[in-house]
Order: C-alpha cells, then sequence, then structure tokens
C-alpha cells in the first residue's frame, strides 16, 4: 500500500533538475495495473515548455559535469548504484504493479541497474584517449575522448529500468547529461527510479513524461546531442529521420525475431528448459525472446511434447504472488498479441497448449503460454515479431537449413543455439547474422559484452567499451611546444617545388 500511495504522489509529476515538480499538462495517461486492471495513478503529457527547461537545465549542468574529474564522476555514480540497492524492494514492487512481470524479474533487473552502473564508473576512467607517434620532430599528437552533450533517451516498458541504465550509466560516465522519456507504461517507476540520482547535480540527470509529441520534441530539438532509442521499427525509423536533420547520432535498438537451433547432441531436457526460459521470460515481451525455434527432424517429436509439459507447468498470475509468467503490459498488446496467434492457425500451425486467456483469471491482461507446432517457414509468426507468449516451432532437417532459416529474416538482434557439437558451435557462431550469439546460453547478458543488433534490429551497441563509444566523440590534438617555423610546408612555396618550366 505504501507503493500504491507513492504512485498517487507522483502522479502528473515530472523529474526536472534534480526535483519533482507537478506538470502543467492538461493531457495525461491513466495508470493501470495490468494484473488487476485498477487505476493506480496518472502520467502528465509534458507542455513544450517544461521540455525545453528540462533541455536548458541539461546542457547547464552538463557543462559543469564534464568539468568534474574522472574519480570523483565515479565515486558519484558508485553512490547511485548503491542507493539502487537500496530501493530495490520499492522500485521491484513498482514495476510489478505499473508493466506486470512477476517480481522475482523485476528484482532482478534493479540488480542489472546497479551492477550496469558500477561497471561504467570505472571502465570510463580506463581510455581518455591515445597518444601517436607525431609525423613532425618535437610535436606532440594525441586524441581525447569528449562528450557529446545532452542525451535523449526514449525507453521501452519491457526492461525501463535496466535498459535506461545501460545508456545513462555509459552516457554520464562520459560527460553527458541524459533526459529520459519512459514509456507510458512505465513512466510512475521510472519517475520512483530518480530517487536513486539525487546524489547527482541538479540537472544531470531529468524524467520528462508523455506521450509521442514529447519525443518528438527532445528528438527534434538543437540543443539535444544524441538520441538512444529502444522500441519498435517504424517508431525507430522516426527517430532516425528526425535526427538527421541536424545529423545527431543515434542509438537504435528496434525489435527483433530470434532463432532458436536445436541440434541432437544437446542434452534435451536443457535445450527444453532454455526454451522454455528464452520463449517466455517476461511474458514472451523481450527483444531477445526465442521467436522462431529450429528443431532438428530427429528430435522433432519429443521436443514438442516436452516443451508443451513445460509449458503447461508453469504459474500465471499476479506478479505479486508467487508465480512465473504475469499479464501482458496492456489490453492492447493482448489483442494484438491473440490476433497474432490466430492468423497462425489460420495458416497451419497447431496448438499443443495455451493460446487463450486463462480461465482461473478472468481479470487482467492475462495470456496462457502457447505451443505452436507444425509451424513452417513460410508462416508469418516466424517472419514477424509476436512479442508475446508464444513457442513456435518448425521442423529443420539439418544444420544447414537451420542456418539458413535463421538468416532469412530482416531482423539480425540475437540468436541461440543448443549443440554439444564444437563443429555446429564453430559454423554457427560464424555463419549466423545477428548481433549476438548464445550457444546452449539463452539470454544471457554481460555489463562487458556488447548488446546490439543488425539489419532492421537497429543500430549501434550498448554495454562493454563499445558501449562507452557510442555516447562519446574523438578529438585530435597536434602541439607545437615551441612554435616552431614550418618551413617545409609553409608559404613561401621553395622554387625548386614549383612545376617546372618548359613541362609538356
Amino acid at each position: 500500500m505504501a507503493t500504491l500511495k507513492q504512485f498517487t504522489e507522483l502522479s502528473g509529476s515530472l523529474y526536472i533538475d534534480g526535483a519533482y515538480c507537478k506538470s502543467a499538462a492538461s493531457d495525461s495517461f491513466e495508470v493501470i495495473d495490468p494484473a488487476t486492471e485498477a487505476v493506480i495513478g496518472h502520467i502528465a503529457d509534458a507542455t513544450d515548455a517544461e521540455v525545453d527547461t528540462a533541455i536548458e537545465r541539461a546542457n547547464q549542468a552538463q557543462r559543469a559535469w564534464n568539468r568534474i574529474n574522472m574519480l570523483s564522476r565515479a565515486e558519484q555514480l558508485h553512490e547511485v548504484a548503491s542507493n539502487i540497492r537500496k530501493l530495490q524492494p520499492l522500485l521491484a514492487e513498482a514495476m510489478t504493479r505499473e508493466m506486470g512481470k512477476p517480481y522475482k524479474e523485476t528484482a532482478d533487473e534493479v540488480l542489472w541497474c546497479a551492477s550496469a552502473i558500477d561497471y561504467y564508473a570505472e571502465t570510463a576512467r580506463n581510455n581518455q584517449g591515445r597518444i601517436m607517434g607525431s609525423s613532425v620532430d618535437g610535436q606532440f599528437h594525441f586524441t581525447l575522448k569528449e562528450p557529446l552533450g545532452v542525451v535523449v533517451s526514449i525507453q521501452p516498458f519491457n526492461y525501463p529500468l535496466c535498459l535506461l541504465s545501460w545508456q545513462a550509466a555509459a552516457a554520464m560516465a562520459t560527460g553527458n547529461a541524459v533526459i529520459v522519456k519512459p514509456s507510458e507504461l512505465t513512466s510512475i517507476t521510472t519517475l520512483l527510479f530518480m530517487q536513486a540520482f539525487g546524489n547527482l547535480p541538479d540537472g544531470l540527470f531529468q524524467c520528462i513524461t508523455g506521450g509521442g509529441r514529447v519525443g518528438a520534441r527532445l528528438c527534434e530539438s538543437r540543443d539535444t546531442h544524441m538520441v538512444a532509442f529502444t522500441g519498435g521499427i517504424e517508431t525507430g525509423k522516426a527517430v532516425a529521420r528526425a535526427c538527421a536533420e541536424n545529423f545527431k547520432p543515434t542509438l537504435i535498438e528496434a525489435s527483433g525475431n530470434d532463432p532458436f537451433i536445436v541440434m541432437p547432441s544437446a542434452p534435451l531436457d536443457r535445450a527444453v528448459r532454455g526454451a522454455t526460459f528464452a520463449a517466455y521470460l517476461n511474458c514472451g515481451q523481450v527483444c531477445t525472446s526465442a521467436e522462431r525455434i529450429y528443431v532438428h527432424d530427429s528430435i522433432y517429436e519429443s521436443f514438442v511434447e516436452q516443451l508443451t509439459a513445460a509449458a503447461r507447468s508453469l504459474r500465471i498470475g499476479n506478479g505479486l504472488d508467487k508465480v512465473d509468467i504475469g499479464p501482458m503490459v496492456s489490453r492492447r498488446e493482448r489483442e494484438r498479441f491473440e490476433g497474432v496467434l490466430a492468423n497462425a492457425v489460420s495458416e497451419g500451425a497447431k496448438i499443443m497448449t495455451g493460446g487463450k486467456r486463462p480461465e482461473h483469471l478472468p481479470g487482467g491482461w492475462f495470456m496462457e503460454p502457447t505451443v505452436l507446432a507444425e509451424v513452417t517457414p513460410d508462416m508469418a509468426i516466424l517472419n514477424n515479431e509476436s512479442f508475446g507468449p508464444v513457442a513456435p516451432v518448425c521442423r529443420v532437417a539439418d544444420l544447414d537449413e537451420a542456418l539458413e532459416l535463421a538468416n532469412r529474416s530482416s531482423y539480425g538482434l540475437g540468436a541461440t543455439v543448443y549443440t554439444t557439437d564444437m563443429n555446429e558451435t564453430m559454423r554457427a557462431m560464424r555463419e549466423i547474422e545477428a548481433g549476438m550469439v548464445w550457444i546452449n546460453a539463452p539470454l544471457l547478458d554481460n555489463d562487458a559484452g556488447p548488446f546490439g543488433g543488425r539489419k532492421m534490429s537497429g543500430m549501434g551497441r550498448e554495454l562493454g567499451p563499445e558501449g562507452l563509444e557510442t555516447f562519446r566523440q574523438n578529438k585530435l590534438v597536434m602541439i607545437d611546444p615551441g612554435a616552431s617555423a614550418q618551413d617545409f610546408w609553409w608559404f613561401p612555396y621553395a622554387d625548386e617545388e614549383s612545376y617546372p618550366v618548359g613541362r609538356n
């Protein structure tokens, strides 16, 4: 109940210049608990003036922050990570109430935030440029790593704090300020998250709630200098177009349709458990979910049988109860997903389990975890992102066919392969067209390793040293300490180097 009270208190609020303030906006969005359908708050659709104020304050704060030495920055970011760990129960409960996933998953997500911030607090100190051999005697040539300025972070609902932390940690560690525009479905949780950053300078990290108009104004402003976006392809394209007007750099993670390949050498029970987790984590609302499961014909029947049993064993319900799967995030998302399933059945897929709303949960936006068998490569469900609790299983004759089908996609975020054959492993890791490949280790992240995709899954990388480079730029510096005369390339040019008279 204490958490719900904070939902009420933060309704209609923004976080600008280090403090919560009530928005002057006349428009708002309801905050609805997806497990109960109860209205638990509302968020403001921030005014243009409020967006502009946040941008102005971010620029002021960024200039001051960039003058702070790296050790002091790191210490302040470590304090943020410590604050996040202390706030774990509050943030986890709020996230479960606002977007639905089980408390176990939201509690884990909060810890991932702290881990990423600790990682970047230290990593950003390690490489601030490089010294190169000069091309002129007596000079000193080197590069500096500099921030971009004010970074706009536009977040999705499915991992509202983790993905924000990946971006904000790297951005602030490298000297940038950050303005987050959270999903309308997880804005209160994001506002609560701001408490953890209270030790940072005012204006360095701000939260502006609202819909597409707010996001567009942040992207189009000449006073923001980079946009990090996670969401759908069409919105990602719109972000890229808006930023292109000012040659503004972008990080775009725009959906996935990840293959999950199972070969006969894999331990079947482990492969089934891995597929169950990869397909149904967060009710399937994960960009790296296993959405295309390709299983070798010799083990296909056994795999489907065991996967069906595993799906039936999962506990569905309110994420604050002892469950494995919570509701989908909204009524609209559930209705969209039901359309995806209906189309798959119309194309010939066979429902082995699930495919409907659970009878024991008449309220809330729940869906049973679904297994589809006899799925063929041409079906829409294997060629578009389903983003829901479904595991479509397709037969393949061998690894060659599995790899061909895995790459026959406009997406290229991640891919999982279950095999204990080293030759298959080596082929898969080299031939799969994706930003990440997991061999017998589905959906695993590492703060020190880059996250991102290819093709229509987006561009740019988060996490690792690669993610750090996303939020900074290089400056070349050349110093002649003696201000020497550079007669070998200055005016006047030597006569003997001029074009020879009489040359044809």
